[in-house]
């Protein structure tokens, strides 16, 4: 707890200048902590303020995910209130603001933003910025610190293009910024929503930046991590833990100290009717996804919807073929009125389909694999992925014919042949994970976007009912 007679001094004997900055990272709408966050930053910020010393708010990205109910009902406009409620002072986007929404549900995520949105290497597909986002930002202490703050987010350049965006590449992005800012600050601050390897890249290579606060890849550093003079905050995810860094700065505005540390939020005091208020932030999702999708007139097995996703796959994306597992499916339906809510209950992923072009060798191989019995155990996390194991493998448009220990595979009649091109749908965290390696190795890969898995089911099952 700040104290609010101390006193710090240098050398000369001047109190020096104490900058505090609070940060969260990779929420992905986990709002069950997020009442004890609130409470921690809300009395944290008035301590420092009321001891007059200077205190911001940054959040690095993946606040919200599409798989909890009310930021899929919203498309991601609670994040923004709870950020505004909170007094962020600026935030960067993740994989997740940007990739899992539709190109105006993110032109909108903002709209009403109270912090700035500092992301340098995000446009237009025009070369424009949007109207919401900053490169940089340069906010002045009341002892007049100038302090840099950039935001830089993941490359995932094919697949803003899909969207409507256009992504530049992050590091001669972040190279212009510090330019820009060279001369006219005194601490710079990175927002990284890229990566523990990327940031340790950034650390050895521009030794201008003072912190790093770092996300995505859902890294933890305790105590902060030095590389390079430059210090590295990392908050892991979910909001297990709020990160802290205190920069202590003389009167020549030179850094003569940089410390970090990590507050668990699991024990921090319960807050204030947080069971209420987690529940309330369900509750309201789950009303507000309560329009009917489809009726259906019997049970619907976790399996046979898998089976049934897969066959869709085929035809929605003009492929040859299709795999995916089945523990993209969590639940079965039952009969009667299915609501948005409980397609979102039962694939929440913020999974694409994929088509991925392989040779006939290449798919026969993945074919074979798909048989063993490791899949069915196999504990997933991250990818987009958000269940709990991968399931058993499934292929749609392929038929196979056996012969003693010989295995022949055919499609549509016609049987596989070594050195010809298929085109495969799968989800896309096939092609992100490392599973099937020549998924992962395809040079022609073409995703569909913004529709998630559930959309598709949604259509498989109204086609039926109408058939």
């Amino acid at each position: 707890m700040p104290n609010k007679k101390r006193k710090i001094q240098n050398k000369e004997g001047e109190k020096m200048e104490v900058i505090h900055i609070y940060h969260t990272n990779d929420l992905h709408s986990h709002f069950e902590n997020w009442p004890r966050i609130y409470e921690l930053l809300r009395e944290r910020k008035k301590w420092h303020e009321e001891a007059g010393e200077a205190v911001y708010l940054f959040d690095i990205g993946d606040h919200l995910d599409l798989s909890h109910p009310y930021t899929e009902a919203t498309k991601g406009r609670i994040n923004t209130e709870l950020l505004n409620k909170e007094r962020y002072d600026a935030v960067t986007i993740g994989n997740n603001e940007g990739i899992t929404l539709p190109y105006e549900a993110l032109d909108h995520l903002y709209d009403g933003a109270l912090f700035d949105v500092i992301v340098a290497n995000l446009y237009k597909k025009n070369g424009e910025r949007p109207a919401w986002a900053i490169p940089h930002q340069i906010y002045t202490t009341a002892k007049g610190t100038k302090i840099g703050v950039v935001g830089i987010t993941a490359y995932f350049e094919q697949l803003y293009e899909l969207l409507g965006w256009k992504l530049t590449e992050p590091m001669q992005e972040l190279s212009k910024q510090i330019e820009e800012l060279r001369g006219q600050v005194d601490i710079i601050i990175l927002l990284s929503h890229l990566g523990i390897n990327d940031d340790e890249m950034i650390a050895t290579n521009f030794p201008e930046i003072d912190v790093i606060l770092g996300a995505h890849t859902h890294h933890i550093f305790h105590q902060g991590k030095i590389m390079n003079n430059n210090l590295q905050g990392a908050a892991g995810k979910y909001g297990y833990y709020v990160g802290h860094i205190e920069i202590k700065i003389d009167d020549l505005k030179k850094v003569m100290d940089k410390k970090a540390i990590l507050y668990e939020t699991s024990k921090l005091p319960i807050a204030n009717e947080e069971e209420a208020i987690i529940e309330n932030y369900y509750l309201q999702g789950k009303q507000a996804l309560s329009e009917k999708a489809v009726t259906i007139d019997e049970y619907y097995s976790r399996e046979f919807l898998a089976k049934m996703l897969c066959e869709k796959l085929v035809s929605w994306c003009h492929s040859d073929c299709a795999i995916l597992n089945e523990g993209l499916i969590l639940n079965g339906l039952q009969p009667g009125d299915v609501t948005f809510f409980d397609l979102l209950s039962i694939c929440p992923h913020p999974i694409n389909p994929c088509n991925v072009t392989l040779t006939g060798a290449e798919l026969k191989e993945i074919l074979l694999d798909m048989k063993a019995e490791k899949w069915e155990t196999l504990q997933v996390k991250g990818l987009g992925f958000r269940g709990t194991l991968m399931g058993k493998m499934i292929s749609a448009g392929i038929t196979e014919e056996k012969s003693g220990e010989r295995v022949r595979y055919f499609i549509q009649s016609k049987e596989i042949l070594a050195d010809q091109y298929y085109v495969i749908t799968v989800p896309d965290m096939l092609t992100f994970g490392n599973f099937f390696p020549s998924i992962y190795r395809a040079a022609k890969k073409d995703y569909f976007l913004p529709e998630f898995m559930r959309n598709i089911l949604a259509e498989r099952l109204r086609n039926r009912i109408k058939a």
